[in-house]
């Protein structure tokens, strides 16, 4: 790219979150990544170079090396001219939705994050001419703490995700609870992976969005019902999938599109075999736990009708799921045992601050930083060397724990017998695909306070209310089931019956 030729009309507008913004190019498969801050939040331009740095090395010498590098892509730092920043940001600015407007974009350094467009197949340097269709996943956590240090039993048998729901539905953040449980997609298992997909196409909230032509066609829009929402996306994405025309539109032609996007997603998230070395953490303790969440709405309807939960089928190794969950597994002692552990540095730092660069708390991120994250021990010695890993574990299996995967799905062509991509089949055609990860910035070092009390938060609100009114509920049937045993043994077995029916 020409830092020295910038045009702010061949970018325009994709997409931000609370911390970055990214705008993309028209023509070329790139985006650019700029910082966001409070406006009475500056930073030098020196420090804002060094936080996009630290961003590229946390990439390339720790996630690329757990994930794989086809999966991960760090980027470079470019400085760009300040007036096409400022005239970007003017360009940009009626299409920022006004919930980000609180914090403004960069336009004072020059720098930004120089990245591939991951709505775009990763193997060609321009856009392509052929469709592309693109759907990005947020699946969150993907397992239950199995750790000693949890003082909530809940927190065995529920998970965290379904918990939060509740808090967030209630604190207004969301009009719904969605049946989405993480734990049903990292099963392995089809069956609940199909429903948890469906989940999050049913009530998208911020865990789905799907673009065609790098355009955002499908996501998050609570003024919308979701049976208009999958009428108007079946109406996008019937040309990938029946390309010939042969299906009538209405619900029967909505239901088979999205079965056929459901099941397509499925087959890419189960393939794969990029080499990452996540798999060295497997040994480890703690990494354990219920296969099931008891609040997931798959598993309740089953229980209702009698029947068990499929269990884990079980991910394939080299799958970007099973890489994932492997990651977020290094949080081994669940916020609570981690607590502590972040008081013992912080007692340390304020007696020697000058430490803080030693210890590696704002990087550098290098080799030597991954190669503590494979010290998988919980028997806490009482150093703080143990107290500071068990802290960069969790820093990093919160990460993981909030990255996005990125899929991008293109028909095939007729001859495609020169494709070295590889390809998903589905019922009438077959797709040329790529999967990434983003959403890889290392959590901050100063956020595990925040994440401490939002555990207890949202625990207590679920125990509180969704936990309590369940109790409630058995309590009542265990009471007439008493009151019927009671009838039992003062009738004789015929009245019995009657009484009973």
């Amino acid at each position: 790219m020409d830092e020295g030729k910038m045009d702010e009309n061949e970018w325009r507008y994709h997409g931000e979150g609370n911390k970055s913004l990214v705008v993309a190019h028209a023509q070329r498969c790139v985006v650019l990544r700029f910082l966001k801050f409070p406006p009475n939040r500056k930073k030098t331009s020196e420090e804002i170079f060094q936080h996009l740095q630290n961003i590229v090395d946390f990439g390339k010498n720790v996630m690329k090396e757990f994930l794989g590098e086809n999966y991960v892509h760090c980027g470079e730092v470019v400085q760009l001219p300040l007036d096409f920043v400022k005239q970007l940001c003017l360009k940009i600015q009626c299409e920022r939705p006004e919930s980000r407007c609180d914090k403004d974009l960069d336009t004072l350094s020059g720098y930004a994050l120089c990245l591939p467009n991951l709505a775009r197949l990763q193997t060609y340097q321009f856009a392509e001419r052929r469709p592309i269709l693109c759907v990005e996943i947020k699946p969150k956590c993907g397992f239950i703490p199995s750790s000693s240090d949890v003082t909530h039993e809940l927190k065995h048998r529920v998970c965290r995700y379904c918990m939060h729901q509740h808090l967030k539905v209630a604190t207004g953040k969301w009009k719904q609870i969605s049946k989405y449980c993480p734990l049903d997609l990292y099963s392995g298992n089809k069956q609940r992976m199909y429903f948890a997909l469906k989940s999050l196409l049913q009530e998208a909230q911020n865990n789905l969005k799907i673009f065609k032509n790098g355009e955002l066609i499908y996501g998050c829009k609570d003024a919308r019902s979701p049976m208009a929402d999958w009428s108007e996306l079946a109406h996008h994405l019937k040309p990938f999938f029946f390309p010939s025309n042969g299906l009538a539109s209405g619900p029967h032609c909505t239901r088979a599109v999205i079965r056929e996007l459901v099941r397509v997603i499925t087959r890419v998230l189960l393939s794969g075999s990029d080499k990452g070395r996540a798999g060295a953490l497997r040994s480890g303790p703690g990494l354990r736990g219920p296969p099931v969440c008891e609040a997931s709405p798959f598993s309740r309807s089953l229980r209702c009708q009698g029947k068990n939960t499929p269990e884990r089928s079980g991910l394939p190794k080299g799958c970007l799921l099973y890489k994932t969950l492997q990651v977020q597994m290094l949080d081994l002692l669940d916020i609570e045992g981690l607590y502590p552990l972040y008081r013992r540095v912080e007692r340390y730092l304020e007696e020697f601050p000058e430490e803080r660069k030693t210890l590696q708390i704002d990087g550098p991120y290098d080799e030597a930083f991954y190669q503590r994250l494979l010290d998988l021990s919980t028997e806490d010695d009482g150093t703080v060397a143990f107290a500071l890993t068990k802290v960069q574990q969790y820093r990093v299996a919160m990460t993981a724990k909030d990255c996005s995967i990125m899929i991008a799905l293109s028909p095939c062509l007729q001859d495609a017998s020169s494709d070295q991509r590889p390809v998903v089949p589905s019922s009438r055609s077959r797709f040329a695909f790529s999967v990434s990860v983003l959403d890889l910035d290392l959590k901050p070092y100063e956020s595990i306070p925040h994440q401490y009390k939002l555990d207890s938060k949202i625990v207590n609100y679920y125990l509180k209310t969704v936990h309590a009114k369940d109790a409630t509920v058995m309590s009542t049937r265990f009471k007439e089931s008493e009151d019927c045993t009671l009838v039992l043994h003062k009738t004789m077995k015929s009245e019995c019956r009657r009484t009973c029916c």
